[in-house]
């Protein structure tokens, strides 16, 4: 688990996952000990299930996906952060994160993203850490400059068309 000043990062089991991605709100909060959810924790119920389904067949990557996001003081569920696998070859790692919209505008993500950059800099494979966000000013630019992430240009991707990439070297 990854902690911060205000949030611990809860790592994805099969068992969190499953719940989750079935709709089992009840069986989520019992396994994160017994958490309230946010209203809108999560934007992608789909990615939830595809994770799943690929750590039971990758259990060895348990930690290099997804971790939810529980608030410390308000003991809820508030959001998923994480990476999209281990380190690429080369040392290229990405990560990514959401928060529920009423826990928005205060910090959280800058918190959530720290921690994990601290976490791939742990890692002596990491060499850079990259992000992915709309083509547009919005908060997740704000958080990824504030935290030293440089533009690395714009792409196009399949499902969300263009986006624009940056970079974070930590070695």
């Amino acid at each position: 688990m990854l902690k911060t000043d205000r949030l611990f990062l809860v790592p994805a089991s099969v068992g969190l996952l499953d719940a989750a991605a079935s709709g089992d709100d009840a069986a989520l909060s019992a396994q994160l000990g017994g958490v309230a959810l946010a209203r809108q924790w999560s934007h992608f119920p789909e990615a939830l299930a595809w994770m799943r389904d690929y750590l039971r067949e990758h259990p060895d990557e348990f930690g290099w996906w997804s971790y939810f996001i529980v608030h410390r003081d308000d003991v809820r569920l508030i959001g998923t952060a994480g990476y999209k696998g281990p380190p690429a070859p080369g040392g290229i790692l990405e990560i990514g994160y959401e928060i529920d919209e009423q826990y928005q505008g205060r910090g959280l993500a800058t918190e959530v993203a720290a921690a994990l950059i601290e976490r791939a800099r742990a890692h002596d494979s990491v060499t850079t850490v990259v992000a992915h966000t709309l083509a547009e000013e919005n908060a997740s630019v704000a958080v990824l400059r504030k935290l030293g992430f440089s533009f690395s240009g714009e792409v196009i991707d399949l499902h969300d068309g263009k986006i624009w990439g940056w970079q974070l070297p930590v070695r």
